[in-house]
C-alpha cells in the first residue's frame, strides 16, 4: 500500500513506498534524480553511490520536518538534530559536492542526435 510521507525510520525502498501521484513524492524523486544525475547517472555509479543518495534525500526530509516543528512550536530535539545535519554533510561528502559528466559513447552520441533531429 502506497503512502503519502516518508517513515520517521529509514528503508531502502522508503521512495518506492510512497503513493508516486503524491506531492512529496514527486519533491524527493526530483532530489534522488538529482543527486544521480550529478554524479553522472545511476549506470555508472556503485550500489553503495545509489545507497548513500538514497539515505541522503531520506535524511534531507527527515531534517526539513524537524525544522517544521520548530517552526511551529512542536517537539524538537537539538542533539538528534545536529546528529542529522552532520550525517548529511557526511553523505554528500563522501558523494562529492561537484557534479560529474557522465560518460557516453559514441553510439549513444549518435542516437542521442538521432532522437533530437
Amino acid at each position: 500500500m502506497a503512502v503519502k510521507t516518508p517513515p520517521s525510520r529509514y528503508s531502502a525502498d522508503w521512495l518506492d513506498k510512497l503513493d508516486g501521484r503524491s506531492r512529496v513524492y514527486q519533491v524527493l524523486k526530483q532530489r534522488h534524480d538529482n543527486i544521480l544525475s550529478d554524479l553522472g547517472g545511476p549506470e555508472g555509479m556503485s550500489y553503495a553511490q545509489r545507497a548513500l543518495a538514497s539515505r541522503a534525500v531520506w535524511l534531507e526530509y527527515w531534517i526539513e520536518q524537524q525544522e517544521r516543528n520548530l517552526a511551529n512550536g512542536g517537539d524538537f530535539d537539538s542533539g538528534r538534530y545536529t546528529q542529522a545535519c552532520n550525517s548529511l554533510m557526511g553523505l554528500l561528502a563522501k558523494l562529492g559536492l561537484k557534479r560529474q559528466a557522465k560518460d557516453i559513447t559514441l553510439a549513444d552520441y549518435i542516437k542521442q542526435r538521432e532522437a533530437s533531429a
